[in-house]
């Protein structure tokens, strides 16, 4: 009788840590507690989404532009575009794999008034990762940021992971966060119903 006391307690205090380990609860949290976007991945995720409601803002980031020297980049740049984030580096073979998805990815959300954004990290060779771009054809920004200095202002999303994509709506909240290889339609299915929504 003791047992089945003891197995009956297990169960309902594994059941309502489980209720609580979801990425809802997780995002609703983060909004919660001040404001700002802080990054969870539950069960080592490596595509989260998030609902309107559990949708916390980015503080503005930014940094040098790759492309055009004495230029920066911000963010707030973007304002009131959805804008998709991504943190990539040449000698990265996804991030190689991607960047024809990704272009394709900027030729739907530009005239929607919409941007993918990079973050080129870990090139310290800035002429190398400028020789890629113009090589790939890409028409999108990119900050250069060796270090990954920019990762501060990601809410703890891990700047081990590259690539890494976040899309971000109109009020630069994320709506997904990719820690993976992306194709054209994983980034087209949240961002352009964001990016055709009214404001």
């Amino acid at each position: 009788m003791r047992s089945r006391a003891v197995a009956a307690l297990i169960a309902a205090t594994a059941l309502t840590l489980t209720a609580c380990g979801t990425d809802s609860d997780a995002a609703k949290n983060a909004v919660a507690v001040g404001g700002t976007f802080q990054f969870h991945s539950p069960g080592g995720q490596t595509e989260i989404f998030y609902e309107e409601d559990e949708r916390a803002p980015l503080p503005d980031l930014g940094g040098e532009s790759l492309m055009a020297e004495g230029e920066t980049i911000n963010l707030d740049d973007y304002a009131g575009e959805v804008v998709v984030l991504n943190a990539w580096g040449q000698w990265c073979a996804p991030c190689r794999a991607e960047v024809d998805d990704l272009q394709n990815v900027q030729e739907a959300l530009e005239p929607l008034g919409g941007t993918v954004l990079g973050i080129n990290v870990r090139d310290y060779n800035q002429t190398i990762a400028q020789d890629f771009v113009t090589d790939n054809g890409v028409t999108y920004p990119s900050i250069y940021d060796p270090p990954f200095r920019t990762a501060a202002a990601l809410g703890g999303v891990p700047t081990s992971v590259i690539p890494t994509t976040i899309v971000l709506d109109k009020e630069h909240r994320p709506a997904a966060v990719f820690l993976r290889e992306v194709s054209e339609q994983d980034i087209l299915d949240v961002a352009l119903p964001l990016a055709e929504a009214e404001a």
